[in-house]
């Protein structure tokens, strides 16, 4: 079943639903398409490619809410999958548009992996939109995808790329459906990841991935997706730690420090970096802090610094520099180390 929510997509839902009916895949398929309260032309749209689609042997089931205010991006995507049948799910965002082989090679990944959302590489259109974001979905490695899930890029491999079993899905639990400004990828990813799921890569880029100003992403507050990537991984990661170093003494290692439990507070020995203003300072002093004497964190420079480390330091943004420094500690990743930013 390919899962479409859409709501006012008719300037993309033609070659949207174009892509569907140029899939290779040979075995059996269904359209779902739930239109959540469109005041545009997506519903004819819609019905100008059911016909089309069922002369070519695909079954195309509609559903719709017509009340004044659409349920959001979770709730479409959920009644989607509900009146769909196939064994697996296939959910395409109705701006973007898949390659002819997307269906067939993200199939054959799904039987090979049944405990698996299943991703793939994309191009990103405009080309020059979110250049850094782009290079870290094609290019993680497959330990990677497991042990970058913590960065604020989220998930490791993106929502319109997702495929995976019925099964799964309803065993995972469908998308929260809190609308506008829940990142229900973001919480079912986690999810997924809490119940043993595994994280699969198709390495083709098999989506052409739009970025746009009316898109969903755009609605959801930074602090909420912070707040849930903090207790994510105090959950995975610092429950099972004793101490650590933040690697970063700026503002994104002391606003972690601070987003921190009180149990998981005390654990961080000490920040770490390479400013020397910062390391000549000697340490940071949490001023809102309810203990007495107020905390006192030490800082120092990464090469003094005891593993394990959270990695505040954005990658790929320093001509290589953080990345060098990193290497030449002989670190394993997921071991002694994770990226949070």
């Amino acid at each position: 079943s390919v899962i479409v929510p859409v709501h006012n997509s008719e300037c993309w839902l033609d070659e949207c639903l174009k892509s569907v009916w140029e899939q290779d895949f040979k075995g059996t398929m269904e359209l779902s398409v739930f239109n959540d309260a469109s005041k545009d032309g997506s519903a004819e749209i819609i019905e100008k490619w059911k016909i089309k689609l069922e002369d070519a042997g695909v079954p195309v089931i509609i559903g719709r809410n017509d009340s004044s205010q659409p349920r959001g991006v979770g709730f479409a995507k959920n009644q989607a999958v509900i009146q769909s049948s196939g064994t697996y799910l296939c959910f395409l965002d109705s701006d973007d548009v898949m390659m002819p082989q997307r269906v067939r090679l993200q199939h054959e990944a799904a039987i090979q992996h049944p405990n698996s959302i299943i991703g793939c590489q994309v191009r990103r259109e405009p080309l020059e939109s979110t250049e850094r974001y782009t290079r870290w979905i094609n290019n993680l490695t497959e330990e990677q995808l497991l042990t970058q899930v913590f960065t604020s890029h989220g998930p490791t491999v993106i929502m319109p790329t997702w495929f995976c079993s019925r099964e799964w899905f309803f065993h995972v639990g469908k998308f929260d459906e809190g609308g506008k400004g829940i990142p229900e990828d973001l919480l079912f990813f986690y999810k997924h990841i809490q119940k043993g799921g595994e994280v699969f890569r198709v390495n083709h880029c098999l989506l052409l991935y739009r970025y746009h100003p009316q898109a969903a992403t755009h609605s959801v507050l930074e602090g909420t997706i912070w707040n849930h990537r903090v207790r994510f991984l105090e959950d995975r990661v610092l429950s099972s730690w004793t101490s650590f170093t933040i690697w970063n003494a700026g503002k994104q290692g002391k606003k972690l420090y601070r987003s921190l439990s009180l149990a998981n507070r005390k654990k961080v020995t000490a920040f770490c970096d390479v400013d020397e203003k910062k390391i000549t300072k000697g340490f940071y002093t949490y001023e809102e802090s309810e203990e007495r004497p107020k905390p006192k964190i030490p800082i120092c420079h990464f090469r003094d610094a005891t593993p394990p480390f959270i990695i505040c330091v954005k990658l790929d943004l320093t001509g290589g520099a953080f990345e060098t420094n990193l290497n030449t500690l002989n670190l394993k990743e997921g071991m002694d180390y994770y990226h949070f930013n």
